[in-house]
């Protein structure tokens, strides 16, 4: 292939930019405690989820430049730099889409339904331990989202409409 259709770069670059929108909704104004906030069950923590999304983004741009990711990557100093790192990965994996860089042994379908949806499937994680820390994010209609495929970085706008009806976390 030599390269992505058009259409499918516009889909791919604009899945990047919901996951950059909706993984910052999750993660703005956490409390510091959130990033190794457990609920028990061994289940993973938001940095040891982060992180994981990392190594699927990380799987994503070997379609692009061939070699290998990590499944575990090296723990960063603090989940800020967990954060950075995650959002550098998009924005890397968004300039070889936009460059018209074909994926090699892989196809715009299976992005979506393997890697980019495993990683929204992680995002949806870290608003529920959200919750559970009693640090909610509140809801909002993301039909109207000010998501631009642009904007893969961690810097994202506020919700445009969140819902009326939200009642924050109460004991």
């Amino acid at each position: 292939m030599d390269s992505l259709p058009d259409r499918d770069r516009q889909l791919l670059q604009h899945f990047l930019a919901a996951i950059a929108y909706r993984t910052q909704k999750a993660l703005r104004d956490a409390p510091e405690h959130y990033a190794e906030f457990s609920p028990g069950n061994e289940v993973r923590t938001p940095v040891e989820i982060l992180r994981h999304m990392t190594s699927l983004m990380g799987y994503v741009r070997t379609f692009f430049i061939g070699g290998s990711y990590p499944k575990n990557p090296e723990a960063l100093p603090s989940f800020a730099d967990e954060i950075t790192r995650f959002h550098d990965l998009l924005e890397d994996v968004g300039r070889f889409i936009m460059a018209e860089t074909p994926p090699q042994g892989t196809t715009t379908e299976q992005l979506l339904q393997g890697p980019f949806s495993d990683v929204m499937t992680h995002v949806g994680q870290l608003a529920i331990l959200r919750r559970l820390a009693e640090s909610p994010v509140a809801s909002e209609n993301f039909i109207f989202a000010d998501i631009k495929g642009e904007r893969l970085g961690k810097e994202q706008p506020l919700p445009q409409r969140p819902d009326d009806d939200w009642r924050p976390y109460q004991r």
